[in-house]
């Protein structure tokens, strides 16, 4: 029987909500259209002040705003991100999630035993494993998963914990 325990910290679980955003396709062409199309629009300005009124420090101004935009806006834009995620769990569902959980597998299903709660999760509803750099995701719907990180891993083998456990899904799905 293969089992791993390991902590679930808040920033496993942000850098996973982030993962997922990356992959977004419209989230990501917002971030592209505040990064380019805002500061052409202020660069504008800073022509229509130069042409217009035949100013000529004013628009060195406002083009360095333009600039510093485009490279500010999309950490801001990052650290609102976080915050709107964190701010998506109330405290009761951080608390069931974040903390030690022992995951152990089974025939029929994955076993889950959290601080507060023992789950048990299916195989065959069971999506898929997927490996990161710094952790092991195991998919449990199309949007949610099992969040495993690598450098918080107390017992057991990581590796051979995610084989058999994609092994499972595969058989069982």
């Amino acid at each position: 029987m293969f089992e791993i325990e390991y902590e679930l910290r808040e920033e496993d679980l942000v850098a996973f909500n982030e993962m997922r955003l990356k992959d977004n396709t419209e989230i990501q062409a917002t971030l592209r259209k505040n990064r380019l199309f805002v500061p052409s629009v202020i660069i504008f300005i800073a022509m229509f002040y130069y042409f217009y009124y035949n100013d000529t420090s004013t628009p060195y101004y406002i083009t360095f705003i333009a600039v510093a935009w485009g490279f500010v806006s999309p950490y801001m834009i990052k650290m609102d991100m976080r915050r709107q995620i964190l701010e998506s769990y109330t405290k009761e569902e951080r608390e069931d999630i974040l903390g030690e959980h022992k995951l152990v597998i089974g025939q029929e299903h994955l076993i889950d035993k959290a601080p507060n709660d023992k789950h048990k999760f299916l195989w065959e509803d069971m999506v898929r494993v997927e490996y990161a750099k710094q952790a092991v995701y195991i998919y449990i719907a199309l949007d949610s998963a099992i969040i495993i990180p690598v450098e918080t891993v107390k017992s057991g083998n990581l590796e051979k914990f995610a084989e058999q456990a994609e092994k499972m899904i595969d058989r069982l799905s």
